[in-house]
């Protein structure tokens, strides 16, 4: 029976999601609890006083509770620390649907928190995280225009699954989250096995259903629950305000639009705008109108100013089908490619697309060398890493170094599941892959250029990925704000930093020849239809298979042979699982006596897989030499080479193995009868020996004299 307080949304397989308020944290401005299976998400609300500010500062938080799965924190202060990179990408996740739903002129601070309280162990709690923070902010006094729900959809065999298992996710051909309101998409992020594009959209209009039926039961908690909602001010619209921004456009129309058809790149571009932007506080018209308030009111000519260059920045691309750069909709721009280039790497490349460059480098590791990861699913280990790194001074800044930033997480996330469906099975490549790209200069589709040089830097190192992969940022700018509404619309390839700042739209897609391996998609306004995702999509094909024929061109088009040559040497042997004491030795003695004499490590499995890690290929063979032998059974017929260890007066017993004795008779040291087994041998004498039996209970039975025979 449902309480007053609460409804539930059904997902349309029998599955249910049931919203919640009221009952916890009720001094916070909003707040919601929402729970799917037994996940159970609490998300709240808070916001600050009204503040001059030119901006949104909207803060997100994501918390997982170790108590939530039934387990103690790990570590020595047995406490959650700082949050983990899962943690603050699943913010990241919630932060990007709910942030266009703000009104534009809306500068309050507003901090979102959302912790899973209890964790299902068949279903993921973090897109339960966007429909409880979009609850708790539509219940609050907080301007919301339209509740936002998300779902997870998994492409199986064909068939989209909505919020699949993890056990489904393991076998998927494609796993996305798929947030939007009941009228449009405003998020997708994902990745896929070389998925085509016609699939996606399939995946996302599936997702969008679900979505739809998610916000309506959403609105009606909203509706009776909601606080009254506090009013914004209008912007200025003042006679002063209008004459202002009408003399503001009359001193930097004829400049703005020469600086706008300049074919600038970003390094003029921005002095030549900012210049102008020092003429006009200058100008003795605007001095004249504000007289001793120009001081107070430069931000708001700022403000206007830069309006205005959007405003005709955006016109010239729907008007003239031309951008600042002086391309057109879909051109590419200009590519350039090093590899190899530095010399005590595994593998590096420079791909420098535009003004935008990525360093990124490859190393190779052993297994010991993979990253322990503790989540609420329990802990596992990574064999694959890629991580971004964006210094300032890659956009001409001072700024401090810290802590990885949420966008630096954020980003590398993105280039490493881009990888991720081409690089080799553990099982036939048991090397640990560190990736790390390096921005070195950036305007715009970083992140996009590190999935690019990763995919030649793994090249260059010789891991054996199935094929190259390449990605490219697409955007749009829509006359009216919308792109539903029938307005100018267009779509542009390989998008620069200002046309991400000034557009609508941020679509990054990741693939090979074949099909799509990674995307992610953002709308700063109310959403985007299926016919507009198809043509960005479609253009984004275009653009990454013209980007994969210039790294072939100008780079590599498949793996170098071998391995670098500073690249440890790894092999993998299997051995039964009781032979396994016998390679560890007691207390660790004998495998610490092979590292120590090759300088190689092992790392034995459970399941009796070895791997040997060696400095270079000599080393790798003999400790894998030295394995085989300590494991290796006595064949019959076959010649050893043994050494003496003990005499007795019946014969003598001879180490032809790691560890295994077997025993010449004195009847088989010569064709001679030997009185002594002195006589012909001594202690420590190294000798060839043939293996003549092994009984039931693995005796070993040699014979000097059938060696010696066979030798003649």
């Amino acid at each position: 029976m449902l309480k007053a307080n609460e409804t539930v949304a059904d997902m349309g397989d029998g599955r249910n999601i049931r919203f919640e308020t009221g009952r916890l944290a009720k001094q916070a401005a909003g707040s919601s609890l929402v729970q799917f299976g037994d996940n159970v998400v609490l998300a709240t609300v808070c916001f600050g006083p009204e503040q001059d500010a030119d901006f949104f500062p909207l803060t997100v938080e994501y918390r997982e509770k170790t108590y939530a799965a039934g387990r103690l924190p790990g570590g020595y202060l047995k406490r959650e620390g700082r949050p983990s990179d899962d943690e603050t990408l699943r913010a990241r996740l919630i932060d990007r649907p709910i942030r266009p739903m703000f009104p534009d002129n809306f500068t309050r601070e507003v901090q979102v928190v959302v912790q899973v309280l209890s964790a299902d162990k068949e279903y993921n709690a973090d897109v339960t995280g966007i429909s409880a923070a979009s609850i708790a902010i539509g219940l609050s006094e907080l301007p919301f225009e339209e509740q936002v729900a998300s779902v997870r959809v998994a492409i199986i065999e064909g068939e989209n699954i909505i919020n699949p298992s993890y056990e489904q996710l393991e076998i998927c051909d494609s796993e996305m989250v798929v947030a939007g309101t009941e009228s449009s998409v405003l998020m997708v992020e994902g990745g896929a096995f070389e998925v085509p594009e016609e699939q996606i959209i399939a995946a996302i209009e599936a997702g969008h259903e679900v979505i739809k039926e998610l916000c309506r039961k959403q609105q009606e908690l909203v509706d009776q629950f909601a606080k009254a909602k506090m009013e914004i001010a209008p912007a200025d619209e003042s006679e002063e305000q209008k004459r202002l921004v009408s003399l503001v456009h009359e001193i930097v129309a004829e400049d703005m639009n020469k600086i706008l058809h300049s074919k600038f790149v970003k390094t003029q571009l921005y002095p030549a705008v900012a210049e102008l932007q020092e003429k006009l506080l200058n100008d003795q018209r605007l001095v004249d109108l504000l007289g001793e308030e120009l001081e107070e009111k430069k931000p708001l000519v700022k403000s206007i100013y830069s309006e205005y260059e959007r405003t005709k920045m955006r016109e010239m691309i729907l008007n003239e089908g031309v951008r600042i750069d002086g391309r057109d909709a879909t051109t590419v721009r200009d590519i350039e490619i090093q590899t190899g280039i530095l010399p005590s790497a595994h593998g590096s490349s420079v791909f420098q697309r535009g003004e935008t460059q990525a360093l990124v480098t490859c190393t190779l590791g052993s297994k010991s060398d993979e990253q322990r990861v503790d989540s609420l699913q329990g802990e596992s280990f990574k064999n694959y890493m890629l991580h971004y790194n964006f210094p300032a001074f890659s956009v001409g800044e001072v700024k401090r170094f810290g802590g990885v930033s949420r966008r630096e997480i954020g980003h590398g996330n993105l280039a490493e599941r881009s990888l991720a469906p081409v690089l080799p099975h553990p099982e036939d490549f048991p090397y640990t892959i560190r990736v790390v790209s390096e921005i070195l200069e950036s305007n715009g589709s970083s992140s996009m250029a590190s999935v690019c040089g990763g995919a030649l830097a793994l090249m260059d190192a010789g891991v054996p990925i199935k094929t190259p992969v390449a990605g490219v940022a697409m955007g749009l700018i829509s006359e009216s704000g919308s792109a539903t509404d029938g307005g100018k619309v267009a779509i542009l390839t390989d998008i620069t930093g200002t046309e991400d700042h000034l557009g609508d739209m941020d679509f990054k897609v990741t693939g090979t020849a074949e099909g799509i391996t990674a995307f992610q998609m953002d709308i700063k306004i109310r959403g985007i239809n299926a016919e507009l995702m198809t043509q960005a999509l479609a253009q984004a094909k275009e653009a990454r298979l013209h980007i994969l024929a210039k790294m072939a061109e100008l780079g590599l088009a498949e793996p170098r042979a071998t391995l670098s040559d500073r690249a440890p040497v790894m092999l993998r042997t299997k051995i039964a699982t009781s032979k396994i004491r016998d390679v560890i030795g007691p207390g660790g003695a004998v495998i610490k006596g092979i590292q120590a004499q090759t300088g190689a490590t092992l790392n034995v499995q459970d399941d009796g897989s070895v791997d040997i890690t060696a400095p270079n290929a000599l080393s790798g063979e003999i400790a894998m030499k030295m394995v085989e032998d300590l494991v290796a059974e006595a064949e019959v017929g076959r010649i050893y080479k043994g050494k003496v260890k003990s005499i007795v007066h019946f014969g003598a017993f001879v180490e032809i193995l790691p560890g295994r004795d077997g025993l010449v008779h004195i009847s088989e040291l010569s064709e001679e009868r030997v009185e002594k087994v002195e006589d012909i041998l001594n202690i420590g004498d190294e000798i060839m020996v043939k293996c003549i039996g092994v009984d039931p209970k693995g005796k070993i039975k040699l014979s000097l004299r059938e060696a010696q025979q066979e030798n003649q």
